[in-house]
């Protein structure tokens, strides 16, 4: 108990005696010091006494797939400070191959009485996943909101980036440097987003079976599906993530060619250092600042009492040209 008052005092720059007010429930304490020493708690890993367990912490999950990939982090910072300027305390949760799975991560900040939960690039995305832990949080009426395409039926709020756009962004751009061969690098084929680029990709191109290669989000996968496409004789590659267009700007260079020069790539994202890459990186820029300002707009309004339809809100992206895309060289 010592030790527990102690680190708490510590944590929240308070007496031990003003800790030990709030457990005990002793008037005299402002709501903001006892909000404080409460989610202090919560933070380092202490129960409430029985008689505060009700009460939610104002803690929010925000749950990644993982860090590798710079667009998340990114985006993690956009959310930690909006819900640190709401008065909430986000906590990273991310996902990894052998360790913590995001069920088990639904069950802790569940535990741990969290106001909500942000999920970008969750589990939700893939039709052949998991899902029931989504059914949980649905079924405790614990605010949800989601980031980017998810499967149906899942009855939250979905903030995405319109793939549809994105696709017609990069076609249209290749289109307009004189490329007709034109191959797209993607997802699994259980992934929500992916589907609905290649969707697009078959609108924009007329053709049933268009050159597409799919693959697992990795930048030496990546690498290998390129060269096939580019095998193919594609002259152009619109790619599912920066990853995916960094690895294929090697596979390009790896089969003694050039790009642009001989194959133009366009990436998604527009992640941090895009720019600085060699050749500066074509891409569709995601609006991660907008949607991340929105995501934690729905979840707080949510946890207020307020109702936020569990509809899509699609964001458009922009495409953002640099060097790694140029006019197609005469046959």
């Amino acid at each position: 108990m010592t030790r527990r008052l102690a680190e708490v005092a510590k944590y929240v720059g308070v007496s031990e005696a003003t800790v030990s007010r709030v457990l005990n429930g002793k008037p005299g304490i402002s709501e903001s010091t006892r909000t404080a020493v409460l989610t202090a708690l919560d933070v380092l890993g202490y129960e409430r006494p029985t008689k505060l367990r009700g009460e939610r912490a104002r803690l929010v999950g925000l749950v990644l797939p993982e860090l590798q990939n710079p667009i998340f982090p990114a985006f993690a910072e956009i959310v930690a400070g909006a819900l640190a300027q709401r008065g909430f305390t986000p906590v990273l949760c991310t996902r990894t191959e052998e360790g913590v799975a995001e069920s088990a991560y639904v069950d802790i900040m569940m535990e741990q009485q969290v106001s909500g939960v942000i999920f970008a690039g969750g589990l939700y995305a893939q039709a052949d996943a998991e899902h029931e832990h989504y059914h949980r949080l649905r079924q405790r009426g614990l605010p949800v909101v989601l980031v980017n395409a998810a499967i149906d039926g899942l009855g939250f709020p979905i903030v995405a980036a319109d793939d549809t756009v994105a696709v017609d962004q990069a076609y249209g751009h290749l289109s307009s440097l004189g490329h007709t061969k034109i191959g797209l690098l993607l997802g699994p084929a259980d992934h929500v987003p992916s589907a609905r680029k290649l969707a697009a990709f078959k609108q924009r191109t007329g053709q049933a079976k268009p050159p597409v290669a799919r693959t697992i989000y990795s930048m030496e996968a990546a690498q290998a599906a390129a060269v096939r496409l580019i095998k193919d004789g594609v002259t152009g590659l619109i790619c599912a993530s920066d990853v995916f267009a960094l690895g294929a700007v090697r596979a390009v260079r790896r089969m003694g060619l050039r790009v642009p020069e001989d194959i133009s790539v366009v990436g998604y994202d527009d992640s941090l250092f895009m720019a600085c890459t060699d050749p500066p990186l074509t891409t569709v820029r995601q609006p991660i600042g907008a949607m991340g300002q929105a995501a934690v707009a729905m979840l707080v309004s949510q946890v207020d009492g307020g109702e936020v339809a569990p509809d899509e809100y699609l964001f458009d992206p922009e495409l953002v040209v640099r060097a790694s895309t140029a006019v197609v060289r005469p046959s």
